[in-house]
C-alpha cells in the first residue's frame, strides 16, 4: 500500500502539520508528497526529491504557456500517471491537504481516501473561486476527513458522516531543550530584554495594528518575529527600534530562540481567516516553559485559555495589562507542572496513531463490504 499525498505547502517551507504527520506515514508506507505545479521553459514533467525522514517529495513542472483551465487539468493528470506508473503505484491512500487536486486526480481509484482539513483555505487571502466547490467534491468522494482543530470539525460535522477532529500537536522533547539552553543565537544575543517573541508565517493573519499600537506604547519592550512574510507587504508591519524581523528560521533552531524569550505571542487578528484555526505553536510555546499571550482565537480559549495555561487579551490594553503582570511576576511553579500535565496528553505520535487506527478500521470496512458484494 502506498501513501499519496495532494498538498499545497511546500515541504521545504515550514515545518508543520504535513510533515510532522507524513513523517510517521513514511515509516509504515512509500510515502509520497505532491506539491503543487510550478512553471517552467522545460516541457511537462515532474522532479523527485528524497528528504531525511523518507518521503518522496514530487513537484510537477508545468511548460509555460496554454495554460488554461482545461489544459492545465488535462497535463497535470498525465503528469500523476506518469508518476504513478513509473513507481508502479497500484494500491493507495490518497490523502489531500488542498482541494484544488480533486480536479486532477478524480479518475484515480484508492483504496482510501482522507481529506484532512488543517485549515478552512477559503477564508485565506488570494484563495482560488473554485476552492469551495472543489472541497465540496472531495467531501463527497473522501472516506475520512480529519479536521486541524475543534473549531473546524465543529463547521465540518455536518458535511460529512465520518468526520474526527485531530489538532494540531507537539513534538514535546524537540521543544522542551528551550528550558536549558543557555547558549543566545547570535542575531537575537544583543537583542534587551523583556523579549516577546513570535514564529510561524507571518501573512494576512497577523494583527498589524495591535503590534504596532502595543510596540509603540511599551518601548522598553523588544518584540521579536521570526518567519517568512508571505502574502502581505513587508513594508506595512510595525517598523520601529524594538520591533525585530529576524526572518525565517530552521525547525532545529526554533528552540534556542524561544530560550531566550520573556512571553512568547500569539497576535493573530479577529477575523474570517482565523476563525477556524488551531495555532500549532500554542502547545510548543507552552512546551518551552514560556508564558503565552493571546489574542482570542477560539481554539486557544478552549482548551488553553480555559485551563488558565495562556493569558487571552481582548483588545490592546488588556494585552499590555497581562503581558505586563508576566513579566513583573514569574509563572509559578505549579502553571509549569499543569502544563506538563497536559502535554502528556497530546504528542504528534498519539494525533498519528488515532488517524492510523481510524484507517486501518476504515480499509476493513471497506474489505468486508467489497467482499460481501462478490
Amino acid at each position: 500500500m502506498d501513501f499519496i499525498c495532494f498538498s499545497h505547502l511546500r515541504w521545504n517551507f515550514v515545518y508543520q502539520r504535513p510533515q510532522h504527520l507524513l513523517s510517521r506515514f513514511a515509516k509504515k508506507y512509500p510515502t509520497y508528497y505532491i506539491e503543487e505545479a510550478v512553471h517552467s521553459g522545460d516541457e511537462d514533467g515532474y522532479t523527485l526529491e528524497n528528504t531525511k525522514e523518507g518521503v518522496k517529495v514530487v513537484v510537477p513542472h508545468l511548460k509555460e504557456g496554454n495554460d488554461t483551465t482545461p489544459n492545465r487539468i488535462g497535463r497535470l493528470r498525465t503528469i500523476i500517471n506518469h508518476v504513478f506508473d513509473e513507481f508502479g503505484i497500484d494500491r493507495y491512500v490518497l490523502w489531500y491537504y488542498t482541494p484544488m487536486a480533486i480536479s486532477f486526480t478524480d479518475h484515480l481509484t484508492p483504496d482510501l481516501m482522507v481529506y484532512d482539513c488543517m485549515d478552512e483555505l477559503s477564508a485565506f487571502k488570494f484563495a482560488p473561486p473554485e476552492l469551495k466547490a472543489n472541497e465540496t467534491i472531495l467531501l463527497s468522494l473522501a472516506d475520512l476527513v480529519f479536521t486541524g482543530g475543534n473549531s473546524l470539525y465543529k463547521a465540518k460535522k455536518l458535511l460529512h458522516p465520518n468526520v474526527w477532529p485531530m489538532p494540531s500537536s507537539i513534538d514535546k522533547d524537540h521543544f522542551q531543550e528551550a528550558r536549558h539552553m543557555v547558549k543566545e543565537p547570535v542575531d537575537q544575543e544583543a537583542i534587551a530584554h523583556p523579549r516577546l517573541g513570535f514564529f510561524g508565517v507571518i501573512d494576512e493573519r497577523f494583527d498589524i495594528a495591535l503590534i504596532e499600537e502595543v510596540s509603540k506604547a511599551k518601548l522598553e519592550w523588544n518584540f521579536i518575529f521570526i518567519g517568512p512574510v508571505v502574502k502581505i507587504d513587508p513594508a506595512l508591519l510595525p517598523q520601529s527600534k524594538n520591533v525585530h524581523y529576524l526572518g525565517a528560521k530552521a525547525y532545529e533552531e526554533l528552540p534556542r530562540y524561544l530560550s531566550g524569550w520573556d512571553i512568547a505571542l500569539i497576535p493573530f487578528a479577529i477575523n474570517e481567516s482565523t476563525q477556524y484555526i488551531s495555532p500549532t505553536k500554542t502547545p510548543e510555546y507552552l512546551a518551552a516553559g514560556i508564558p503565552v499571550v493571546s489574542t482570542p482565537i477560539q481554539d486557544v480559549i478552549e482548551p488553553y485559555g480555559e485551563m488558565g495555561l495562556v493569558d487571552i487579551a481582548f483588545d490592546v490594553d488588556d494585552f499590555i495589562g497581562k503581558a505586563t503582570l508576566r513579566l513583573a511576576k514569574p509563572e509559578p511553579t505549579s502553571w509549569l507542572q499543569q502544563v506538563d500535565d497536559y502535554l502528556l496528553t497530546i504528542s504528534w505520535d498519539i494525533t498519528w496513531e488515532r488517524m492510523d487506527d481510524l484507517m486501518t478500521k476504515e480499509l476493513k470496512t471497506k474489505s468486508i463490504s467489497v467482499t460481501q458484494n462478490v
